[in-house]
Formats: structure tokens, C-alpha cells, sequence
């Protein structure tokens, strides 16, 4: 029941990765280096929520990792604005940490972790192997 939730969070991790990017790009128009890095953890978010959606090995890893730069970058951030005093973007700050640490308290949870274990794919049934039948 929680992995659509995480990979919806996951998804939500994107967006806002995406939103800072947003936020960094400058008055004047055009592409900057430096928007890359948004742009590449709304790719790794995406590709985490898929992983875990679709039920591949070690997708909650991904998740989880993909949702650990945008806590941490967020946190600064609202450090930053608390320190100069900007109280209400501070806030804003503080308020997008729900993606984050949403994405990674659910991506860490057991049944997310048993959903992506290795070994979860299902077999076809073996032709040779015999069933034991009791009477």
C-alpha cells in the first residue's frame, strides 16, 4: 500500500527540483550551466519513483538517494534565509521539505524495501519439478 505513495513522493521530489531550478535562472534568458544540477535530480527522482513503481531491485535506494540532496540543499537554504533574517522565505524553505522527507521516510519503509527486494521476481513454475501430494 505505501509504494505508490512513495513513488508519488518521489514524482513530488521532481517537481520541486525542478521549481528550484526555476527559482535559480536569472533575469536574462537562456540556459546556464549551473541549472544542470536541478535538472539531473528531477531526472534521478524520476527515475527512483519509477524504479520503486515498477518493482525493480534496489528502487527504494534510489528513491531514498534522490531525495537526500534536495533535503539537504533545502535545509541550507532555509539556514541561509534564517540567518539574513528573510523569515518568510525561510519558511517557504522549510515548507518544501514535505517532499523530501516524505519520499524519504516512505522509500526506507519496510513493505517499499520488500517490494524492491532482488529476489521478488516472479518464476515460471518449474516443468521438472514434481508436486508432493498428500491424501
Amino acid at each position: 500500500m505505501l509504494v505508490p505513495f512513495a513513488a508519488a513522493f518521489g514524482v513530488l521530489v521532481a517537481a520541486e527540483d525542478l521549481y528550484l531550478g526555476y527559482l535559480l535562472r536569472g533575469p536574462e534568458p537562456g540556459w546556464r550551466w549551473f541549472l544542470l544540477a536541478p535538472l539531473l535530480l528531477a531526472v534521478w527522482a524520476v527515475v527512483g519513483a519509477a524504479t520503486v513503481w515498477l518493482g525493480r531491485a534496489r528502487g527504494w535506494l534510489v528513491l531514498a538517494t534522490a531525495s537526500v540532496l534536495p533535503l539537504l540543499a533545502l535545509l541550507a537554504l532555509a539556514g541561509l534565509f534564517g540567518v539574513l533574517g528573510d523569515g518568510r522565505a525561510a519558511g517557504w524553505a522549510l515548507l518544501l521539505l514535505a517532499g523530501p522527507v516524505g519520499c524519504l521516510v516512505l522509500a526506507v519503509r519496510r513493505p517499499v524495501r520488500e517490494w524492491t527486494r532482488p529476489g521478488r521476481a516472479t518464476r515460471p513454475p518449474d516443468q521438472n519439478r514434481r508436486t508432493v501430494r498428500t491424501r
